[in-house]
């Protein structure tokens, strides 16, 4: 019966390789949508990775600094760098924002780091062109996928910076590629008011009777300052003595510092479990749905296929033949199916992925668990068409 499927296949080639195409295309999209998941869990263990940190010390009660905002001062770190256990403690500011590329503007994350030098926390680890920052002021070290060259001019708020380092793989939790620029520039960026604020808040504070005080004349000038200056950062990045536990270091911090520590498994529970967790749902309902519509296109041929061969296994059963060949000469069609959409779609995912905006992983494992989801889908499809032969009286081949 073997021989007998494989005739029959070739009689209706063109259904198959048609309808085989189509359930590929669909495979294909399942793979893709898999491996965007994939691709963001990535991500956010990278961006975790690529800061150095052990440990993530952010304002109290807060998620930060990647899920939610996050502000404490900037000189809290010297405190948090005499504990017991920390190595090195560094200020780190995120701010994800249009940065302008000549003319046009690139969703980044701008990340502020200290003066300390490379290998510090928040420093990336590594560059693929040029140097790292050695000025305070005006130079940045951008990712590849910002779409940017060594000596390019980035905008960001009202300065101007120049690239002088390209790095890869430094990317946020949601795919924006970082620029790192020097940290007392992007508090800047991250606080900065236009003109007419800055003069409309002077104006206010002026008007104020409780900060323009006749008898004390430096009083005004020391709460404008105050207010168009910033002295917060998101985050402390620590990083731990060998031999101590992240418990041992975190549990002192929180203690007496009053703020909230995450080592690297809960800073990756918030990233992994809140913050990709809708487009997980998202993803998820995709895949059941694209898995029915799977399974009826390939219930949907068989039958068809077994509805136009009717009289032929009529003819099987009159001779004798057993309802469990001719099953499994329909389970072999549905299968075959099975195997040709399989081949399109991982052919097409493989090709489509680097197409996306966003970082596509494809894993051998889900390529596995595909495969046999679809031949699983495939079997049960062919069901309702074994169900319809099974049931065909032999009278019907001389009727």
């Amino acid at each position: 019966m073997i021989s007998l499927a494989g005739r029959d296949i070739l009689h209706a080639w063109g259904k198959f390789v048609f309808t085989g195409i189509g359930l590929g295309l669909l495979i294909g999209v399942t793979l893709t949508m898999a491996g965007v998941y994939r691709g963001m869990v990535d991500d956010g263990k990278v961006l975790l990775d690529n800061s150095g940190a052990d440990l993530w010390v952010v304002q109290k009660d807060t998620l930060g600094p990647y899920a939610e905002s996050s502000s404490v001062p900037d000189d809290l770190w010297r405190g948090i760098r005499a504990m017991p256990g920390v190595a090195q403690a560094a200020n780190i500011t995120y701010l994800t924002m249009q940065v302008g590329h000549g003319d046009k503007d690139v969703r980044s994350m701008v990340v502020g780091i200290t003066a300390s030098g490379p290998g510090a926390p928040g420093w990336p680890p590594q560059l693929v062109a040029g140097r790292q920052i050695t000025r305070g002021h005006y130079e940045a070290v951008a990712d590849v996928a910002a779409g940017v060259r060594l000596g390019d001019v980035l905008k960001i708020r009202r300065n101007h910076y120049t690239v002088v380092g390209l790095t890869r793989r430094m990317v946020s939790s949601s795919g924006d590629p970082m620029v790192f620029i020097p940290l007392k520039d992007a508090q800047e960026a991250q606080f900065l008011k236009d003109n007419d604020a800055i003069l409309m808040q002077r104006r206010r504070t002026e008007a104020n009777p409780a900060f323009n005080r006749p008898g004390v004349p430096d009083l005004l000038d020391a709460v404008v300052a105050s207010q168009t200056s910033n002295s917060y950062v998101n985050a402390v990045l620590v990083r731990m003595q060998p031999g101590f536990t992240s418990q041992e270091v975190a549990e002192p911090i929180r203690r007496w510092k009053r703020l909230t520590v995450y080592d690297r498994a809960q800073m990756e529970g918030i990233l992994v479990g809140k913050l990709i967790a809708t487009s997980a749902k998202q993803i998820g309902m995709f895949l059941v749905i694209l898995a029915l519509v799977s399974a009826a296109i390939v219930a949907f041929l068989i039958y068809t296929l077994t509805m136009d061969k009717i009289r032929e296994i009529a003819v099987l059963k009159l001779i004798g033949t057993r309802n469990r060949t001719i099953a499994w000469m329909i389970l072999q069609q549905a299968l075959v199916l099975g195997v040709i959409g399989f081949v399109v779609g991982k052919i097409t995912a493989t090709f489509a992925a680097p197409l996306f905006p966003k970082y596509v992983l494809l894993v051998p494992f889900d390529t596995v668990a595909g495969f046999v989801a679809v031949l699983a889908i495939c079997v049960l499809s062919s069901v309702v068409a074994i169900r319809m032969a099974l049931r065909v009286d032999p009278a019907e081949a001389i009727g």
